[in-house]
């Protein structure tokens, strides 16, 4: 993990010097993921340089907005919150008629990460900043991410690493620094991206240990399903992490480029069509 967060940092330095950028600005929702992108911007960049935009909605729980805060405190970084509910609800207003009969409930969940992208976006083109992407690896593997919304950015910086290791990365950070630089409620709370009322990411996707392994073996060993279900694996589960990856293919397609860390990343590592008439076989 010390070896994984020093290439990260070299990554996200790198990559910002040489595009022309000094600073970086992200969302900050009190989750582990953009915790993780924000203490690697810190050192990357250098707190000063590093601007976190807390964008609660109507589903924000108040855990959330006081973990980000506190985040930002501990690595002195800028910190400025923008409630995204006028903007929420004008498009609750435009739209509840209009997509009446369809998946309404999927569409508002969309909407509100977007709303997110665009206010992240225009803090990059006001400023200069290089905007910054905070999806993982479990996340665009799965699909479980917005397009133009949370996977707006210059820069997925933790694109190429699984879910369980940003778990791991931010209990590394702590033991390294002898203090909480991610805040231990961060690290333990249910992933959520409370989009809606009660919301977890485990309501979608099999649980991060197993669905990481799955993962593992069919992104980066090529493993086919058959194969992994040979190994133990639930077919079920195992079938379903496969179709989620293959019908995803065309949001990875346009997602921010990947720091690459490991042996297959996103991007011109895993070169997939996006229209294809073929279904890799199951398992089943």
């Amino acid at each position: 993990m010390e070896r994984l967060w020093q290439a990260l940092k070299l990554g996200l330095r790198d990559y910002a010097t040489k595009c022309g950028f000094k600073s970086a600005v992200l969302g900050l929702s009190g989750g582990i993921d953009s915790a993780i992108v924000a203490a690697l911007a810190a050192d990357a960049l250098g707190p000063e340089n590093v601007y976190a935009l807390a964008m609660p909605s109507r589903y924000s729980s108040d855990h959330s907005l006081t973990d980000a805060q506190r985040l930002a405190e501990t690595l002195g970084i800028h910190y400025q919150v923008l409630p995204i509910e006028p903007v929420h609800s004008a498009y609750d207003g435009l739209l509840r008629g209009a997509l009446a009969g369809g998946d309404a409930a999927t569409a508002d969940e969309n909407v509100q990460a977007r709303i997110r992208g665009n206010i992240v976006m225009a803090w990059s083109n006001a400023f200069g900043h290089l905007a910054l992407a905070t999806g993982n690896k479990s996340e665009l593997s799965t699909g479980y991410c917005t397009l133009y919304g949370d996977m707006s950015g210059g820069l997925a910086v933790i694109g190429d690493v699984f879910k369980t290791n940003v778990f791991r990365l931010a209990r590394q950070v702590n033991i390294d620094a002898g203090r909480e630089r991610i805040p231990q409620s961060i690290i333990d709370k249910p992933p959520s991206a409370e989009l809606k009322p009660n919301q977890f990411d485990q309501d979608k996707l099999p649980p991060y240990d197993l669905l990481d392994r799955i993962l593992e073996r069919y992104v980066e060993r090529d493993r086919t399903a058959r194969q992994i279900i040979e190994e133990g694996f639930e077919p079920a589960v195992v079938n379903y992490v496969v179709r989620l990856v293959d019908y995803s293919e065309y949001k990875r397609k346009q997602a921010a480029p990947v720091l690459k860390v490991t042996a297959r990343a996103f991007g011109t590592g895993r070169r997939m069509p996006i229209a294809q008439r073929y279904r890799p076989a199951t398992g089943e």
